[in-house]
């Protein structure tokens, strides 16, 4: 028996100790300086926001850059420690879904670690978390801040091109198991570019710019010097749908990881809606051509504080995002009347199929609200390919299996109405209207116009042609409004709606849902 004191270390540990603190920020106090100068965070404070207390399990921490046959293993410890990259396993929102559910893989490049740059370790690392991902089926929050390929990395005598790796493709297929959630603060180009975009959740900070290349690849391709933040800035990439959520700091963007995981990882405790129930009877104005907040009726339906959009300015007369309805995760599809009357364009068609497609892919019910004239239409419409991109909201509503509930604020018509509910008013498990709910072939106006034109055109008085459009268009609303079309069975149901919820909450229990 060793006649040595408990107290005292023994040099093997005592080097351990030493190996691991050089690692964290507490034994790189230079990096984490001029981190803080900036006013960012370092990769270990926004994964310490992240998980929750005393869960975290990491993998390779002591890994360095493959850079020993030109720089010193001491400086290497600290100057490149886990080789840009942290990776590991820990408990998120526990204390909401509980320890079953709470189980997530982490990776958060570190930008103080030659610039977030991908290397030879690094890859190894990310490839080795992605494999536990798929194959413990954990769901993943990666922060993506890097300047992509590595060049440096010396000791590795095999690579040519240093392309014969598989990180982006598996990373691109573990879409296909669990959910992928990006996060995004600072420089992302190349290879970390990539990475972020292949996110089923995009979340950046505005103080983001992110590129499929940054300025020294531009430059490198004869295209010219351009700063790196003339490159994807944020408020660029959250109006053409890169971004899906755009906040303002690091510490918005782990609280939103953390939101978006939430519904992935299942039931919370149940609460009543922000907006109360017989509110919602008058949230529609009564001149049928007023536009109005259907956000609104969102927040007079699901529980409170748990709506989060997704995609808020892009393809803007299709509102997307989660929601909670007593406690149970919901995805939500709407039409905002306040854009383009609530007409799908083509951009709207690319965000819709795309929620659909994501809402099957994790077994996610659906809500959608209707309230379209239909899909945009006309030359301009058409350049967009609107074709394509508008049938795309027919293929993966055909597609999807799950729970779907219809609600028909205000307006059904054509093809978009159809698009918005499974490709048929007859897809959805339950399809109701308000009683302010009105169907047709296509709205009443143009409807009127198609199919009395010659009869309008006779008539020589200005203001008598008006009254007898008018008097068309209102007889068709009466052919056409929600009571009619519950008569001859093209929707389920008309009912109030202060008892809107209720419904919801009947549709989905009877569809095991809830």
């Amino acid at each position: 028996m060793s006649g040595k004191k408990s107290t005292e270390v023994r040099p093997e540990l005592a080097a351990l100790q030493a190996r691991l603190n050089a690692s964290l920020d507490a034994g790189r106090s230079k990096s984490v300086a001029s981190r803080h100068s900036r006013g960012y965070r370092t990769a270990r404070e926004n994964l310490h926001d992240l998980i929750d207390p005393d869960s975290w399990i990491e993998w390779g921490q002591l890994a360095i850059a493959a850079q020993r046959s030109r720089r010193s293993v001491d400086d290497l410890r600290v100057a490149t420690a886990a080789d840009g990259i942290i990776t590991g396993m820990a408990g998120i929102n526990a204390r909401q879904v509980g320890p079953d559910c709470a189980s997530t893989v982490v990776i958060v490049n570190d930008y103080t670690v030659l610039a977030g740059t991908q290397g030879y370790y690094h890859h190894h690392k990310l490839d080795r978390a992605i494999a536990q991902a798929r194959q413990l089926k954990l769901p993943v929050v990666m922060y993506t801040e890097g300047g992509g390929g590595r060049p440096g990395d010396d000791d590795v005598k095999t690579q040519i091109a240093g392309l014969h790796l598989a990180s982006f493709r598996d990373w691109a297929a573990l879409g296909q198991r669990v959910p992928r959630i990006t996060v995004n603060h600072g420089y992302c180009f190349a290879g970390n570019a990539a990475l972020f975009g292949s996110g089923d959740i995009r979340i950046a900070t505005r103080a983001s710019w992110i590129g499929m290349a940054g300025p020294a690849m531009i430059e490198g391709g004869g295209l010219g010097r351009f700063e790196p933040t003339q490159i994807g800035p944020a408020e660029q990439q959250f109006k053409n749908g890169v971004v899906d959520i755009l906040v303002d700091d690091e510490a918005e963007a782990t609280a939103a990881a953390k939101q978006v995981l939430s519904y992935f990882q299942g039931a919370i405790a149940g609460s009543e809606p922000e907006l109360a129930a017989h509110t919602l009877r008058d949230v529609i104005p009564e001149d049928r051509r007023w536009a109005y907040p259907v956000r609104q009726v969102i927040k007079g339906l699901c529980d409170k504080d748990t709506f989060l959009e997704v995609g808020r300015v892009y393809g803007r007369s299709v509102i997307t995002g989660f929601i909670r309805i007593d406690g149970v995760p919901v995805g939500l599809i709407a039409n905002d009347c306040q854009q383009l009357g609530g007409a799908v364009d083509a951009q709207a068609a690319d965000k819709a199929a795309r929620w659909y497609r994501l809402c099957q892919r994790f077994k996610l019910p659906l809500l959608s609200l209707t309230d379209t004239p239909g899909f945009m239409v006309g030359p301009d419409s058409e350049a967009q390919a609107a074709v394509t991109r508008m049938a795309s909201m027919f293929e993966a509503g055909a597609a999807f299996d799950q729970p779907l509930v219809a609600l028909f604020l205000r307006k059904g018509y054509g093809l978009g109405a159809m698009a918005m509910t499974g490709g048929s008013f007859a897809a959805p498990s339950y399809a109701a209207a308000w009683p302010t709910g009105e169907f047709g072939g296509m709205g009443l106006e143009g409807a009127v116009r198609l199919g009395y034109r010659k009869e309008l055109e006779a008539i020589q008085d200005p203001a008598e042609r008006q009254a007898r459009f008018d008097a068309l268009v209102a007889q068709l609303y009466d052919i056409g409004k929600a009571t009619e079309a519950a008569t001859h069975l093209e929707i389920d149901a008309v009912i109030d709606p202060k008892d809107t919820r209720a419904f919801l909450l009947r549709a989905y229990r009877a569809c095991g849902v809830l």
